[in-house]
């Protein structure tokens, strides 16, 4: 009974936890997703979930191309395990500032937002485990630009409204 109590208190706190707010971060250098990601990048990533625990490292080598409405990553994991996994997202530039995307897995239409330096990233995806299984969960994904090739990226995750853990990835642009 005291170990399901301290586990409520604890998903109440994380729930409660500050998130960043997109009309904070008009900070330069901006941030322009199609000259970012266009061509080669290189990430470095681990899921982490609400209490500490590391259970997921990978690398992902992404291909993106930009057509001048659409721009298209195909990304390519290794896991630390060995296990390999292959995602195309497909984004479409909706507005100035506005992104709409798909990939396998995700359920609707992700939706995001660049504000200077900024991007956030929203989106409830089918995602593969390692047992071959899969499991639906909220994403709540940031994004910031370093500088010309270093992207930072955390990423909220949810299932039922409750957090599950967060995604710490560093993108190289090569």
């Amino acid at each position: 009974m005291l170990r399901a109590a301290f586990l409520s208190f604890t998903l109440l706190l994380a729930a409660c936890a500050g998130r960043p707010d997109l009309e904070d971060q008009a900070q330069t250098p901006p941030l322009v997703l199609e000259e970012y990601f266009e061509g080669q990048t290189r990430a470095w990533g681990q899921f982490q979930d609400i209490f500490g625990n590391i259970s997921r490292r990978f690398i992902v080598d992404i291909e993106g191309t930009w057509d001048g409405e659409t721009l298209t990553l195909v990304e390519d994991f290794t896991y630390a395990a060995g296990d390999t996994e292959q995602r195309i997202w497909t984004l479409r530039k909706t507005g100035p500032t506005t992104w709409e995307g798909s990939a396998p897995g995700v359920i609707g239409v992700a939706t995001g937002e660049t504000n200077g330096h900024a991007f956030n990233w929203a989106y409830v995806i089918d995602l593969p485990l390692s047992d071959g299984s899969t499991i639906r969960v909220g994403f709540d994904d940031w994004m910031w630009l370093q500088d010309d090739r270093i992207l930072f990226n955390r990423a909220y995750m949810s299932r039922w409204g409750l957090p599950v853990g967060e995604v710490f990835i560093t993108f190289e642009k090569l």
